[in-house]
């Protein structure tokens, strides 16, 4: 197999057949819309259930009588008609997704991102060309799933052009990019989106909390170096080895940037200091705005205005690069870009509708509080309640990526259970949610149903014309079996070591 340049793949196979039931079993599974459709309509016949039979619990923050409120009481309805508009825009992550991509999505429309990538990859030394590659794949998070299409393909031609297999480029680009899409040293809109989320939820044992953008920070950097080390140890000690010298007939075409793109990334890495410059004269003037009022950062304006200032950021250099490559010629071109970008979000912001209306009445039914105080109990019933139940929730969530594959709608799924249910167990719900996304990264380019196979598959095609879903797997499994088990041990370090995962966050609520 090692002097063939294509890959035989074995039909009847072990692996295969449980390939082929997952994908069965995930084909079965409706449209993420109709999905938190159904659960609300589940969720209505429940709360009528347990309303009738005035389920309650004692709320263990407050001491009170939490009853279960039915939907389909007179004041249920009450409700779903006052809020049904409330529960959308008003719902956190939409507003927190829609600013950042108005930023973000107008750098990646004037190829800011790819021309940074493409700049970082060829650059490389031969010698850290793998862990580089990786490096960049989950730093193109950043730019959303854009990283799906810009990332694997370029990786391969970089490992082309230096004679190793492009497979393996490919294969450690989709790792970084996909598997590692959590991670990064950049707060980006997954963090945005997941902090709503939770929030949102959070709120509903403890009103004052928040959950900023920047609560995961500490942790996913660190991720970000230790995953990138991994990926590249995967790539070149299983994956290419298995793999062996590519004897096809592609040929490397990768090119560096133009002199005009080399002038663009100067005028945006000139407006980066600027702009950086100015927040950090800011943040030092005496009376700063962006402090607390004791001159600190924890907890800060800042922190907490993170979101509309990385948007400016983004702007800016968005901008500055697009006006750079005469992508921007007028100042009409900035809107229409924006507004491009936020018209690729148009399937999300229709299944925010929903998730909104799930949310909202999951929270005003109290099922969410009645079954955490319930399933924390069971927790201490048994005496799970340190780390390792955090762990089985990781795995959980692992699992249930396979099947549903997108973050945001499994989050949404799990979150309203486990945020209480661990709150109540003296987690702080920033670590919850880092234990989720943890589970979901791991394994969400394991599974046939996710919606970027085809495309990786069309880009396998071009170095293997016998290339499959099992090929795909293959090259995949390794990485999320590193991945996963390394991330859980770094996760448990900072827990042993009481280290904050965000600023002046730590695992515990104080």
């Amino acid at each position: 197999m090692k002097n063939n340049p294509e890959i035989e793949v074995e039909n009847n196979g072990a692996f295969n057949k449980f390939l082929n039931t997952v994908e069965k079993i995930g084909n079965k599974l409706p449209h993420p819309f109709m999905l938190f459709l159904y659960l609300t309509l589940i969720l209505v016949v429940i709360s009528f259930i347990l309303g009738t039979m005035q389920a309650s619990v004692i709320h263990p923050n407050t001491g009170e009588t939490v009853t279960v409120n039915n939907l389909l009481s007179k004041d249920g309805i009450r409700y779903i008609l006052a809020n049904t508009l409330t529960n959308f825009t008003g719902f956190a992550p939409l507003g927190l997704v829609l600013t950042m991509m108005l930023g973000i999505g107008l750098s990646e429309k004037v190829g800011l991102f790819s021309a940074l990538m493409t700049k970082a990859i060829v650059k490389t030394p031969k010698r850290i060309v793998t862990f580089m590659v990786v490096f960049i794949g989950i730093l193109g998070n950043i730019a959303s799933d854009a990283a799906f299409v810009v990332i694997p393909p370029l990786a391969a031609l970089v490992f082309l052009s230096l004679g190793r297999h492009p497979l393996a480029g490919l294969a450690a680009g989709l790792a970084g990019a996909g598997i590692g899409f959590t991670a990064n040293i950049l707060v980006a809109g997954t963090d945005a989106l997941l902090s709503g989320i939770t929030t949102e939820i959070a709120k509903t044992i403890d009103e004052t909390m928040i959950v900023s953008p920047l609560d995961n920070w500490f942790f996913m950097s660190a991720s970000t170096f230790l995953l990138a080390f991994l990926g590249a140890l995967v790539t070149d000690k299983i994956v290419e080895p298995r793999l062996g010298p590519y004897n096809g007939e592609k040929k490397a075409d990768l090119h560096e940037l133009s002199p005009l793109e080399n002038r663009a990334l100067r005028n945006t890495g000139i407006a980066t200091i600027l702009f950086v410059g100015a927040i950090l004269v800011l943040m030092f003037i005496p009376n700063s705005p962006l402090l607390n009022d004791d001159g600190t950062i924890l907890r800060s304006p800042f922190l907490s205005g993170i979101v509309p200032i990385l948007f400016a950021f983004f702007l800016v250099v968005g901008i500055t690069y697009g006006v750079s490559v005469k992508k921007i010629t007028q100042v009409a071109d900035v809107p229409n870009i924006m507004a491009e970008a936020i018209r690729d979000l148009s399937s999300y912001i229709v299944l925010i509708f929903i998730i909104g209306q799930f949310i909202g009445y999951f929270n005003w039914t109290n099922i969410a509080t009645w079954m955490a105080v319930h399933l924390a109990d069971i927790l201490t019933a048994i005496k799970l309640t340190n780390v390792f139940a955090v762990v089985l929730f990781v795995l959980l969530v692992a699992i249930l990526s396979l099947f549903i594959i997108s973050g945001s709608a499994l989050w949404s799924l799990v979150a309203p259970i486990f945020v209480p249910t661990f709150m109540l167990l003296g987690y702080h719900p920033a670590f919850i949610q880092l234990a989720y996304r943890v589970g979901e990264s791991s394994t969400n380019m394991v599974t046939p149903l996710n919606q970027y196979f085809a495309i990786i598959l069309g880009f396998m095609l071009v170095y293997n014309k016998k290339a499959g879903i099992g090929t795909l797997m293959s090259l995949m499994i390794p990485y999320t079996i590193v991945f996963l088990i390394s991330w859980i041990l770094l996760m448990l370090v900072f827990v042993l070591f009481n280290i904050p995962i965000g600023p002046g966050i730590h695992y515990l609520l104080k």
